[in-house]
């Protein structure tokens, strides 16, 4: 008996400690998972945050590789366009170019040059560094061509100017676009064949202005227009009009 309760203070003892360590355990688990199960849920959002922020990255990248594309699309289309409008423009410019008689003077190819005189003409002129015809000039050069389908053997002398501002070189070549928007106008819409035509006096060289005053600057950018026929037919033509009388 004596042994008995002398071993019981002892194991009591050791049960005790065991039951302390078996609750601080469970504590220290229940401690661990409370405080874990929010950081692992917080993950969780986070990865399905970042899945969802990449399908919408991914999405938003292919609608704007796709918005690239035809836009890149719609640009060489209309690239292409421009391309082919201006071989369209230089195909004409050299056609007019090759048919079109250009001369510094009318005397150094229009044979018995003495035998023509100039019966009318017209003259249009151009904005500051333009070579477009205005709805204005258009109505003129309609006036004048009025006159061609009762000439005959007649010619036609273009002469295109510029004021003397900017270099010559530059002056002459939108000279000639000046003289050229002209006789295509009259060539187009008139069927004025392309033998009659001239050009001459392109360039800055013939003022017909001072060129020292805006208005006379204004009167320098033009095309003038000269419609020639020849001295026999004029004179037929007008004593067929005085046999009538």
């Amino acid at each position: 008996m004596r042994l008995y309760r002398s071993i019981s203070p002892l194991a009591a003892g050791l049960a005790a400690a065991f039951a302390l360590m078996a609750a601080t355990g469970c504590a220290t688990k229940n401690y661990v998972r409370n405080q874990t199960a929010p950081l692992i849920t917080h993950t969780d959002q986070l990865e399905n945050e970042t899945a969802a922020n990449s399908n919408q990255i991914r999405d938003t990248d292919q609608r704007a590789q796709a918005g690239i594309k035809q836009a890149q699309g719609a640009a060489d289309a209309a690239n292409q366009s421009a391309q082919n409008a201006q071989k369209a423009a230089g195909d004409a410019t050299a056609q007019a170019n090759q048919t079109v008689h250009r001369a510094d003077s009318l005397a150094g190819v229009v044979k018995d040059l003495d035998n023509y005189k100039q019966v009318a003409d017209v003259t249009v002129t151009f904005g500051f560094d333009k070579s477009v015809l205005t709805q204005d000039d258009r109505a003129q050069l309609d006036a004048f061509a009025a006159q061609l389908a009762q000439a005959k053997s007649y010619i036609l002398a273009v002469t295109g100017g510029t004021d003397t501002t900017g270099p010559a070189g530059y002056n002459y070549a939108l000279s000639q676009r000046r003289a050229d928007a002209v006789v295509q106008y009259l060539a187009s819409k008139y069927s004025v064949p392309a033998y009659r035509i001239y050009l001459i006096g392109i360039g800055k060289d013939q003022q017909v202005a001072p060129d020292n005053t805006r208005a006379g600057r204004e009167k320098n950018r033009r095309v003038e227009v000269q419609l020639l026929t020849s001295v026999g037919q004029a004179a037929a033509a007008a004593n067929g009009a005085e046999s009538k009388l």
